[in-house]
């Protein structure tokens, strides 16, 4: 396209995300009453809701400065101004969210480890999908809830053998030792993983929880350490998963991931059997009324 063929009208990205910000803050504005927020509500209001200078008070703010911000004038909120803005208006976690990204200023993570949708209708979906394994996990390949098929392919996960060892799929193959990690295929799978890691470590960067997370296994494993090192990001998508156990042997899943609306930070893995003597290896492991952990010097402490 030449200088010519270019759309002169249409406004800068940016003066566009302003304007949104403007619209949004007087539609949470006209919602709010008077009196969800311990104030009279007035004879002579010509407008549903609060007044600017009502938010501006609430909010501990100047009453030009909020009105330059819901005018969407070039200023720069601040963190805690938007948080403060945020409470005023009572907002919920997504416009909580929306209103930060509005203003160019990256929302403030919840903790991804705890999030009350994931109780419910999803712990019952992991249950139904007995008898294939199925685990809820966050970006951090934390596990947050799994049914009982998962718990006995992936025990080195589910029931780490080290005190104060998360329960997490990536510790679990990166720090149990060859000779009694149930994941086989690592070679190519953990530079995926780690790819992975470091495409969401992007939106968290500086977070403690986060920053503590990649020095721990860093310093608890070297080959972490060097694949952290290579700066490389990949893209989640479905692949193969080769484990071995000791009830089982050796069986070959395809990883499915599916994503969670309610919770953006969380997903769905579930393995399928890739041929029937897979599937067959699966069922006899689910149905096999044995504590699934695997003898080995390593765990013993030996």
């Amino acid at each position: 396209m030449t200088v010519l063929d270019a759309d002169t009208t249409a406004p800068p990205r940016r003066d566009l995300r302003r304007d949104e910000l403007a619209k949004f803050l007087r539609a949470c504005r006209a919602r709010v009453r008077p009196q969800d927020v311990g104030l009279p509500p007035g004879l002579r209001r010509r407008t549903p809701g609060l007044r600017r200078e009502e938010v501006a008070q609430l909010a501990g703010l100047g009453v030009t400065w909020y009105t330059w911000l819901e005018q969407g004038r070039p200023i720069n909120a601040s963190e805690q101004v938007l948080e403060a803005v945020a409470r005023t208006l009572r907002l919920d976690g997504a416009e909580r969210e929306h209103l930060f990204r509005l203003a160019g200023v990256r929302p403030p993570a919840a903790a991804d480890t705890e999030c009350p949708e994931l109780d419910g209708a999803l712990r019952t979906i992991l249950d139904q999908l007995c008898p294939l394994p199925a685990a809820i996990c966050n970006s951090r390949y934390d596990l947050l809830r799994y049914n009982a098929a998962y718990d006995a392919l992936f025990p080195a996960a589910t029931r780490p053998s080290r005190p104060g060892q998360p329960r997490n799929s990536m510790w679990c193959a990166f720090t149990v030792p060859d000779c009694c990690n149930p994941f086989l295929n690592r070679d190519e799978e953990l530079p995926r993983m780690v790819g992975v890691l470091r495409a969401a470590y992007g939106r968290h960067l500086g977070e403690p929880a986060w920053e503590a997370y990649v020095r721990d296994l860093s310093a608890a494993s070297p080959r972490f350490r060097e694949l952290w090192a290579r700066q490389e990001v990949a893209p989640p998508r479905n692949t193969r998963k080769v484990f071995r156990h000791a009830v089982g042997g050796v069986m070959h899943f395809q990883a499915s991931y599916l994503t969670i609306p309610a919770a953006p930070e969380a997903y769905i893995v579930v393995y399928t059997p890739e041929g029937a003597e897979d599937r067959r290896a699966l069922e006899r492991l689910v149905a096999a009324p044995v504590d699934h952990r695997e003898s080995c010097v390593h765990r013993a402490g030996g």
